[in-house]
């Protein structure tokens, strides 16, 4: 098995779910975060969503805010390392090509 890094773990999921919040993606995306990482993950996601398509200038701090969140939820649960390198694989696959 390979070792998943926490931080890089938490920067790819954090630009993954940022950029899929703002397309077709996002729908699957917030019922499997929902399902996995809970209902507080999902509303977050959906405030994502809502601010990406109200302010032009908030992909940056949405994704740090994003990083952040992550990077507590892997120092708090490591074993959520696996769940989420799963659940930024599916989303990327479900994204439009860039």
């Amino acid at each position: 098995m390979a070792v998943l890094h926490p931080r890089r773990v938490a920067w790819e999921g954090a630009r993954i779910f940022v950029f899929a919040a703002n397309t077709d993606a996002y729908w699957w995306l917030s019922d499997t975060v929902g399902h996995y990482l809970g209902l507080m993950y999902q509303l977050q996601l959906c405030e994502t969503r809502m601010r990406l398509q109200a302010e032009d200038d908030a992909l940056y701090e949405e994704a740090g805010a994003w990083r952040a969140r992550l990077d507590e939820l892997l120092d708090t649960h490591p074993d959520t390392a696996s769940i989420l390198t799963q659940l930024i694989t599916e989303t990327s696959s479900r994204l439009p090509s860039r």
